[in-house]
């Protein structure tokens, strides 16, 4: 099927077949991944929307594409108007929109394996105003039309180094076992891909940019576990490595499994991390869920001596070729010849000369002009554009290293740039700093860190569409929860967990000008405890990670406060200090350069 209509009107014909009146597509995979396998794009392949967030529902003669702020701009590219209409999330919701539009009486589909009971319940209890069901498919609709839909990924897991981990896979399960005591439960289902390869420090290749291997999990409360995954994945080290305490079974079983070994037993399962399937398997089976949340989550997110010390090598080593790039960039584009794919793989070859490089953590945001106005932007022979001067290129990029996944956003000026977008610049640069200098007393969550950021936006009525943070694992995924540092009851979940010591986040706010510019900066921070003296509680504040100059050609030096443009010396100064060893000759001199203090 060569267009999009043609795919759409086959779903539709099959869904008829399948006695259905709709279906529902969202974008994630049976462990509620963001970023999935190519077997698992069903979304993408569907409508061409090729986001990290959304869905689409089809009825026999209406069809809606769901997505929030970040891609109001890019589904109206990818996805064509005359098939979807565009919903925003989360001012409707796809509940809402099938409670308006579905058929009296009809039968609308979901695959059981891509949502969670919760949505299940929703969309149920919404259908049940028209006289409609919510129906479980066995065979997703689309997998039958799908005819070149690739296999999943057959590569084999790996070992993680227990000094790169700094904790055994048997202290892990056994931590988790001391949970499951605590909480009266038998055993806890591990359904997230990064739970699962934390837990048994294992890694994987299944998932583009994201070290993981298709896998689950149980793991019960004398410490042991059963992992389900395809035996052809596992070699002799790995299985070795897994010792006696875990048992491997076929990633198939796990259904049959939880219907037939967890009978009377109780299992924790992670209402948002686990898909409907799960529940309804154990329920099936005569097993009692608890809700409650995945064990690995929290002591995932914070990172311990060994981890913290793997981040800060990676960050100083992709921060030395963050240099080499922007020194390269500011040489080469003047002449006109470079374009967005062209510098997006200059930065992976400098990565890849590291000699460390796995991978990179996700596809590069390499936005010339107005494609820099797209918060998640991704590239392509169609949308290739040439940087041209007196105008701005923001790159979004990172790297997945053994010992930490980076994440890190600069904007550039080629040429000389407006008043305007120094003025857009320097507000977002202040808004950085705000969140770099930040204190707060132990307890408080990331939404309350939000709008620090956004204050000098605010002032001249601007802001951005995406949170200012998100967490990043240990070579995991370049998003990791539960912690966040976005505005309370947006779009975004864990806004209101507790920013703990030993937590890695991004500071990334922004401005973007639709069909002229973006602008945002990132670098990575972790939490750690301030000594306050005489402070009648324990106060936390951020370690800047990353290291790399900012460009001081966009900055309006009489905007900023003293301690900000201190602060803007210091950071060069320590950037300076930290990855100036690494560079030589004409790269060295560029650099200090660029980290001498703000005239």
């Amino acid at each position: 099927m060569s267009s999009y209509a043609d795919r759409l009107q086959a779903l539709r014909t099959q869904l008829k077949s399948d006695n259905l009146d709709g279906f529902v597509v969202p974008l994630t995979d049976e462990h509620m991944s963001e970023y999935v396998g190519s077997y698992a794009k069903r979304l993408s392949w569907l409508t061409g929307f090729d986001g990290s967030a959304g869905a689409a529902a089809v009825l026999p003669e209406d069809a809606a594409i769901f997505t929030d702020g970040r891609y109001t701009i890019q589904v109206r590219a990818q996805v064509d108007g005359d098939l979807y209409s565009y919903e925003s999330v989360p001012d409707t919701s796809i509940a809402e929109w099938l409670r308006a539009n579905a058929p009296e009486g009809g039968r609308i589909g979901y695959d059981p394996w891509l949502h969670t009971q919760a949505w299940v319940k929703q969309a149920s209890k919404a259908l049940e105003a028209r006289g409609a069901k919510l129906i479980p498919v066995e065979r997703n609709p689309i997998d039958a039309i799908w005819v070149d839909r690739p296999e999943p990924s057959r590569a084999h897991l790996v070992t993680y180094d227990e000094k790169l981990a700094g904790r055994s896979s048997a202290d892990k399960r056994h931590e988790i076992a001391d949970w499951l005591e605590k909480e009266g439960a038998d055993a806890a289902v591990l359904a997230a891909l990064d739970s699962i390869a934390w837990t048994f420090n294992v890694r994987g290749a299944d998932v583009s940019h994201t070290p993981v291997a298709l896998a689950y999990a149980l793991v019960g409360k004398d410490g042991t576990a059963d992992l389900f995954v395809n035996p052809e994945k596992i070699t002799d080290e790995v299985r070795q490595h897994l010792g006696n305490g875990v048992r491997v079974h076929d990633r198939d079983a796990f259904e049959s499994f939880l219907q037939t070994e967890m009978k009377g037993k109780s299992v924790a399962v992670d209402p948002e991390r686990s898909v409907a399937a799960i529940e309804q398997a154990l329920v099936a089976g005569g097993a009692k869920v608890i809700a409650r949340r995945d064990p690995a989550v929290l002591p995932k997110a914070i990172k311990n001596e060994a981890e913290q010390e793997g981040h800060r090598q990676a960050q100083l080593r992709d921060g030395a070729v963050i240099a080499k790039f922007l020194k390269w960039l500011e040489e080469e584009a003047p002449k006109g010849e470079l374009d967005e794919l062209a510098v997006a793989a200059r930065l992976y070859d400098l990565r890849e000369a590291t000699g460390a490089l796995k991978d990179i953590s996700f596809d590069t945001i390499s936005g010339a002009g107005p494609n820099g106005a797209l918060p998640h932007y991704r590239v392509d022979e169609k949308s290739n554009r040439r940087l041209e001067m007196n105008s701005i290129y923001l790159v979004d990029s990172g790297g997945q290293y053994l010992d930490g996944t980076t994440d890190i956003t600069r904007t550039v000026i080629i040429g000389e740039p407006t008043d305007e977008v120094r003025d857009r610049f320097t507000r977002v640069l202040k808004g950085h700093i705000a969140i770099a200098r930040a204190r707060w007393p132990e307890g408080i969550s990331g939404g309350r860190l939000d709008s620090f950021a956004r204050q000098y936006l605010w002032e001249a009525g601007l802001d951005y569409g995406h949170g200012t943070g998100h967490g990043v694992g240990a070579f995991l995924a370049v998003h990791e929860g539960p912690q966040r540092i976005s505005p309370p009851g947006g779009a975004y979940a864990g806004t209101d967990e507790p920013l703990r010591a030993g937590m890695i986040l991004s500071n990334e706010p922004g401005y973007y000008k639709a069909g002229e510019y973006g602008i945002r900066i990132e670098n990575l921070v972790l939490v750690k405890e301030i000594d306050v003296p005489g402070a009648e509680k324990q106060v936390l504040g951020f370690e800047t990670l990353t290291f790399a100059p900012i460009d001081r050609r966009l900055i309006d030096v009489s905007m900023l406060t003293d301690e900000e443009r201190q602060w803007v010396d210091d950071y060069h100064a320590e950037t300076l200090e930290k990855i100036g060893p690494s560079l030589e000759g004409e790269e060295r001199e560029w650099l200090e350069r660029q980290c001498a203090p703000l005239a």
